[in-house]
């Protein structure tokens, strides 16, 4: 039955990914063949290819990266087999590369410093879901430079205007705020007496995922610089950011976190209170309360 599943979410993701690919490939043409559709396969065969040797070796130690190399390297794709480049298509471009880059290492070097992920403990010596996890992201990263790549590839361009400004300004503000938050949680993890207990300070005492925060500011801002470029079937492709607060929120980021942390601290008061009064996603400045962190 598991296996039945499992292969119905690869089967199912490939179909997904097929649907937003055939209704965003009325751009730019290379040799005939939709550039949209070009990067659409790339991203996936990215992702098959590296995990051949992850597989063999039972590591996962490259699946981030690989997620960070497909991003920049999609993006080289698209801009360099674009006939003219606008303002707009060369800012998601940088936008994109610049959070694939700093995203992509900071969770490389954090795999290799702590030897495992512990999400891949079970499902990388289990061919069928190690393969729908590495599926999965091709989804992910299609999913989520979709705007980004249809405004890119776009036959039309239009003057970045007001609601590309807007987009900018929220892009930097979830870039600064997802990295500000990891690297506080990455101060805070050096400390030896801070290796087994629950970060509370900074960012995170303004929320309990700041990080996850970022992230979805930082694709709102991108959809928003794209949106003005999108018409027709392409609006289809504003539905990035929401996939990213769908993904985070309800499936893979915060409800595993939050189950690992309630088993590690659930019983502590601390954590308790903390967890209580600290809002889950959106940030808002911490409250007074009496805790010893």
């Amino acid at each position: 039955m598991k296996k039945n599943k499992t292969f119905l979410g690869i089967i199912g993701s490939l179909l997904a990914a097929s649907l937003m690919t055939l209704v965003c490939s009325e751009g730019v043409k290379v040799k005939g063949i939709p550039l949209f559709a070009i990067c659409s396969v790339l991203i996936f065969v990215i992702q098959w290819l590296c995990f051949l040797p992850s597989w063999l070796f039972h590591t996962e130690r490259f699946f981030d990266l690989t997620g960070s190399i497909t991003y920049l390297t999609v993006i080289a794709v698209s801009l360099s087999s674009t006939p003219s480049l606008d303002t707009r298509s060369v800012l998601l471009g940088v936008f994109i590369g610049l959070w694939a880059l700093r995203l992509g290492t900071f969770l490389f070097f954090r795999v290799l410093k702590t030897g495992e992920d512990r999400r891949f403990e079970l499902i990388k010596h289990q061919f069928a879901r190690f393969l729908m996890t590495w599926t999965l992201q091709g989804l992910w990263v299609l999913f989520t430079i979709s705007a980004a790549l249809a405004a890119i590839t776009t036959s039309s361009q239009k003057p970045l205007s007001w609601v590309g400004i807007l987009g900018i300004l929220i892009w930097l503000i979830g870039f600064t705020f997802e990295i500000i938050a990891d690297n506080q949680k990455t101060k805070f993890r050096k400390v030896l007496n801070n290796r087994e207990q629950f970060i509370s300070q900074g960012l995170w005492s303004w929320s309990q995922h700041p990080n996850y925060f970022g992230e979805i500011l930082i694709w709102i801002g991108i959809a928003i610089v794209a949106l003005p470029a999108l018409s027709g079937w392409l609006y289809v492709t504003l539905v990035s950011p929401v996939f990213v607060w769908l993904l985070l929120t309800r499936i893979s980021g915060i409800p595993m976190l939050d189950q690992a942390a309630e088993k590690r601290w659930g019983d502590n008061p601390n954590y308790q209170i903390w967890r209580d009064s600290t809002p889950k996603l959106v940030p808002r400045l911490p409250r007074k309360h009496s805790t010893r962190f």
